[in-house]
């Protein structure tokens, strides 16, 4: 992947060696480590749609690590660390990737009339305040708090996806599939500017949790193809794709698919607990966006086959 031609978003705020909470955390167990965006249901089922998000996740360790859930101080937006371009190479590639997904979704929302609202990206390590969301911490993975708009994001993750899960094994291709992971976040945020997640509120009222999981899992899935429309626009512009890219990206998303992480920690498969979609539904999707580019082609809501 060649992105030194991206724009450097200064929509990032860089909390990494801020020293969050200090540590205070333990490492949950369960999957709630394992996925892209996996504390979504947090900030998206639990604030949007009113349903208790440690009933949807199975388990309220995911916050506290199976103690009582605590009250965390919240760093106060804009003064909890620096904001703009970091200097690093890993805060270079994600202001990168920022940047760019700024600059084709703006585009997509002009040519639709509308304006988009560039969201914040929060890089940190260990464990920092978020907002609305309460606290990130790195073994929740990457994610969006709807509240905030606010991105999240733990880089040790990309280090996880490499060692843990396999899903890329070359330092070039593991850059797209990093890329997925940030595109991927970016999509809930359009999907909260197009009000997708409010009217998911009002179809998840009165759902059980089978039927709720089931709308989470086309939420997670449309995120996917916005992924992949992000990044079919970029390939229109610069040409950025090298071989190994696609194939890396699609790995990521097999990798953090629920039967897969399922498989993985509790030795069997349960899809009426699925949140985010099987492997194959998370590489069908991305594909979907990548190949078709449209927000049109990522109508997960109105199929029966995902």
């Amino acid at each position: 992947m060649r992105w030194d031609d991206f724009r450097r978003s200064d929509n990032v705020e860089d909390r990494r060696g801020s020293g969050g909470f200090g540590g205070g955390f333990g490492i949950p167990g369960g999957r709630g480590g394992l996925g892209i965006g996996t504390v979504v249901v947090l900030g998206l089922i639990g604030w949007a749609l009113g349903i208790d998000p440690r009933i949807l996740i199975g388990g309220a360790e995911i916050l506290t690590g199976g103690g009582p859930a605590q009250q965390m101080p919240f760093d106060e937006p804009g003064r909890s660390g620096r904001t703009g371009t970091p200097n690093d190479q890993m805060g270079q590639f994600v202001a990168a990737v920022l940047g760019d997904t700024e600059d084709q979704w703006k585009v997509i929302f002009e040519n639709a009339g509308e304006r988009y609202r560039e969201p914040k990206l929060v890089m940190f390590s260990g464990a920092t305040s978020a907002g609305a969301c309460r606290v990130a911490q790195s073994a929740m993975g990457p994610f969006y708090c709807p509240p905030d708009q606010r991105i999240y994001l733990d880089t040790a993750f990309f280090r996880e996806m490499q060692q843990r899960f396999g899903a890329c094994s070359q330092s070039k291709s593991c850059d797209f599939a990093q890329a997925y992971v940030i595109a991927h976040e970016v999509g809930h945020h359009v999907q909260n500017l197009l009000g997708i997640l409010p009217r998911a509120q009002e179809m998840q009222r009165g759902m059980s949790q089978r039927e709720a999981n089931q709308l989470q899992v086309r939420i997670e899935l449309q995120a996917d193809c916005f992924a992949g429309v992000w990044a079919n626009r970029s390939q229109q512009r610069w040409k950025f794709l090298e071989p190994g890219d696609i194939e890396a990206a699609l790995s990521t998303a097999a990798a953090i698919g629920d039967d897969r992480l399922q498989k993985r920690s509790q030795g069997r498969v349960v899809p009426d607990s699925f949140t985010h979609g099987s492997s194959a539904q998370r590489q069908r999707w991305f594909t979907t966006g990548l190949k078709q580019g449209t927000v049109a082609a990522c109508n997960t809501f109105n199929t029966t086959q995902l």
